[in-house]
């Protein structure tokens, strides 16, 4: 038996593979086993591992691989595990890279079990969880002003390839290791194996990887494997929150994958597909996942989830699922890609349920709002400018373009993660200053100053 699995009534035979469909199997059982039993069959010394996920009648139940289904026969027998899939915690899992079953995927050994887990974990009890508790700075102009993390909260950051989603991911970490002293956890959910490698390596780079877990569920893996791994992931989560008692951001890259994974085995499973073919059970599939993410008095977890939106539809059933648990909403916009505007954050587009006076104080939330309406109102006029020229506004209108122009260029930031492409050293900016800097641009105090001098640098002092 592998000893990465860790079972008292392990190995007890339990029936037969009695059909075989993909990454599904049907089993006759001697004894039904409960929904969620880990089972597992073994093949020239590798152990294959099963989840139950259906009671088709007294004696048969379907279960769902999480491995491949190559070597796989009727009639093989079939082992119970006796219990859920049970995963391998303890503080050496930092710095790690790790399979769906804790298993090492860097070559540096195996993980030391101080502890096993569960990864169909409970949520913590409502008398211990603790609500949103304020911002949460990362350093990042744009988003501690117009879009600010909520500490203990969940982020969704919608976009698309190339719009700088992973390298904001991974500057967020940098800020909760180097800012809070807190660890990540990285859920790869569906990674190519191209991409995982090179974050692997960036972060390694970076000096993040110590302070990191990363957990990988690859997209040639079994639907079963993709649509676990977060809740691998989220246990290492919970494990550094409640025994290590640190800040912890729990990392989602990409949560519309692990919604793709439960529509593929839903549709394995024979379950009729419910709105635009999505499965039937997408809204509890995503809160079994999402009231996880939670805080205690032990410590933070907060959530930085990327999603994908399919046609660009924010109506789509999937994305409507995932925007209902959030606290944040971050759009990166090709557009402003395109204009050399990084992080590619839209300003207008991204908003938090923290922007109101009560949560960011009188000061903040003035700024903010005074510097989203300098942006809007450029907005408005672009196309008039392009088609009558400057000249042709109104002074006030001349001075509010400028003005917000200059604002769009301050609110971009080098990175430290980039740093050794780019060659421009990152910076953190403090909220306070952030605040001050937009005042200070909004009231005229840098109207002679070019727009040059105002992008991809830190604070307004540095430097002048």
């Amino acid at each position: 038996m592998n000893e990465l699995f860790h079972f008292e009534n392990a190995r007890q035979p339990i029936g037969l593979i009695a059909e075989a469909h993909g990454p599904v199997v049907v089993i006759a059982c001697s004894r039904l086993p409960p929904l969620r039993q880990a089972l597992c069959a073994c093949i020239d010394g590798e152990t294959y591992l099963f989840e139950v996920h259906q009671h088709l009648d007294e004696q048969h139940v379907r279960a769902i691989t999480l491995h491949s289904t190559s070597g796989l026969w009727r009639g093989m027998t079939i082992y119970d595990l006796g219990g859920p899939l049970k995963i391998p915690v303890s503080p050496e899992c930092l710095g790690r890279l790790l399979n769906v079953f804790g298993k090492p995927l860097d070559g540096k050994g195996r993980l030391p079990g101080v502890e096993f887990r569960n990864i169909h974990g409970k949520p913590a009890p409502l008398n211990e969880a603790l609500g949103v508790s304020g911002v949460l700075e990362t350093g990042i102009k744009v988003i501690d002003l117009l879009c600010p993390f909520v500490k203990g909260g969940k982020t969704g950051l919608f976009g698309g390839a190339g719009v700088g989603k992973t390298v904001l991911v991974m500057e967020f970490m940098h800020a909760i290791a180097a800012i809070h002293r807190g660890y990540s956890v990285f859920a790869g959910v569906g990674e190519r194996i191209r991409e995982a490698h090179e974050l692997w390596h960036e972060m390694e780079d970076a000096g993040v990887l110590p302070q990191t877990v990363m957990v990988f569920g690859q997209m040639d893996e079994s639907p079963g494997v993709r649509f676990r791994i977060a809740l691998s992931a989220l246990t290492y989560a919970e494990y550094l929150r409640d025994t290590l008692r640190k800040e912890v951001l729990f990392v989602v890259d990409n949560v519309f994958r692990f919604v793709q994974a439960g529509s593929e085995i839903s549709s394995l499973l024979g379950r009729m597909p419910a709105t635009v073919g999505y499965q039937p059970t997408l809204s509890t599939e995503v809160a079994e996942l999402q009231d996880r993410i939670t805080s205690t008095q032990a410590g933070a977890v907060t959530s930085v989830q990327a999603v994908y939106v399919p046609a660009d539809d924010m109506t789509d059933p999937a994305v409507s699922a995932i925007l209902s648990h959030l606290d944040t909403t971050v759009i990166l916009s090709r557009t402003q890609a395109a204009k050399g505007i990084y992080p590619a954050i839209d300003p207008l587009r991204s908003g938090s349920k923290l922007m109101d006076r009560h949560s960011l104080g009188e000061r903040h939330y003035r700024v903010a709002e005074g510097v989203r309406e300098h942006l809007a109102r450029y907005q408005e006029l672009e196309d008039i400018i392009t088609m009558l020229g400057l000249a042709e506004l109104s002074e006030k209108d001349r001075r509010i373009v400028m003005r917000a122009r200059k604002l769009q260029k301050y609110l971009t930031q080098p990175f430290w993660v980039t740093a050794t492409h780019t060659g421009i050293k990152g910076v953190s900016v403090p909220l306070e200053q952030t605040i001050e800097d937009c005042d200070h641009f909004m009231v005229g105090r840098f109207d002679d100053l070019s727009e040059e001098r105002c992008y991809m640098r830190g604070n307004m002092k540095e430097g002048s």
